[in-house]
């Protein structure tokens, strides 16, 4: 009898293992807008080390890099301005960097609260996801003169850029 009580606890034990599906982020799609100048743009070379968990969200962990190497204006001569060391930095800062620091919400609409690294400046954002089928798609606003990327000398709220993630889960 006591092996078969054992037994059964292994096994719900072992069920209840299984039931925390960890899912990866396979790839992305991250574009941007900075708004005052109509500016469309999206950044690719994505790596994730995510490790995501849709039956327990809280518990997931968000952290990615994206090549500044990759951001596409539509525009070379733009291109090659946002890189250089006036803004971006590519030569010296080749990476921009997002790690989570708290998850809250359920498994179709969360939010994660973290700290995006540009030029090495980290500052907490929050990006708001929805789950769509096979897709996490997500919303946040920032500053880019938080890291020191002024585009617009004006006004600290001219330099606000809306980033939109779409990640394909798997």
């Amino acid at each position: 009898m006591k092996k078969l009580i054992s037994l059964s606890i292994l096994m719900l034990l072992v069920l209840t293992v299984n039931a925390q599906e960890t899912i990866q982020i396979v790839s992305a799609d991250i574009g941007f807008e900075f708004i005052a100048k109509k500016v469309k743009g999206t950044f690719s070379g994505f790596q994730s080390s995510s490790k995501i968990n849709l039956n327990n969200i809280t518990e997931s962990v968000f952290e990615g890099t994206v090549d500044v190497g990759s951001l596409d204006s539509g525009n070379f001569l733009r291109n090659w301005s946002l890189k250089s060391d006036k803004y971006f930095n590519e030569d010296d800062y080749p990476k921009i960097k997002f790690k989570s620091t708290k998850i809250k919400g359920d498994t179709n609409n969360f939010v994660v609260h973290g700290n995006l690294t540009i030029k090495n400046i980290s500052q907490p954002i929050v990006i708001t996801f929805k789950k769509n089928g096979n897709k996490l798609i997500g919303s946040s606003t920032v500053l880019s003169s938080d890291y020191d990327i002024v585009i617009i000398k004006k006004k600290k709220e001219d330099n606000k850029v809306n980033i939109i993630f779409t990640f394909i889960i798997k």
